[in-house]
């Protein structure tokens, strides 16, 4: 299975060179207790409640500030997983497999993990299904967002095997 085409109408995108194995950033991906360590962007704290990283399987984590209740963030399935090369999750279907109309946009997003002779070529791009969801999203920060946390995603793979 292949990526669709882009739209920059509809879609936004990022990439990053991350000085690590596509395994490793697989790993902190899949693997709740890594992921729960760079998924947010700092000072907010991650939880993961359900992560199934099958197509289908449940893609849930909750957030909190400093010390204070943790409250919902993410409620999607995952659609695409090829190990160590491709994982696409939506929120716009929730774990409990019903449509679900998620605050602030409805996204689809496609991670692709790609050789690199440095480590890995981290590439995203989240989809969404109109030009003003996707403008919602970008003016809600998501370069800055995706961003801090694909820049936390690699200081933790980068960090080595004790990660």
């Amino acid at each position: 299975m292949t990526s669709t085409a882009l739209d920059p109408r509809l879609d936004l995108t990022l990439e990053k060179t991350i000085r690590a194995s596509p395994s490793s950033v697989w790993r902190a991906w899949t693997d709740p207790e890594l992921l729960a360590r760079w998924w947010v962007p700092a000072p907010m704290q991650a939880r993961v409640d359900r992560l199934y990283v099958q197509p289908g399987g449940a893609f849930v984590t909750s957030v909190r500030e400093a010390a204070g209740e943790y409250m919902p963030h993410t409620d999607g399935i995952f659609l695409v997983v090829e190990p160590e090369r491709r994982l696409v999750f939506t929120n716009a279907i929730d774990s409990s497999w019903r449509p679900a109309k998620p605050e602030p946009v409805s996204m689809t997003a496609e991670i692709t993990l790609g050789e690199h002779a440095e480590g890995t070529t981290y590439r995203v791009i989240v989809r969404h299904g109109d030009p003003a969801a996707r403008n919602l999203h970008e003016d809600l920060g998501f370069f800055e967002g995706w961003g801090s946390v694909t820049s936390a995603l690699a200081e933790l793979v980068e960090a080595g095997p004790s990660t």
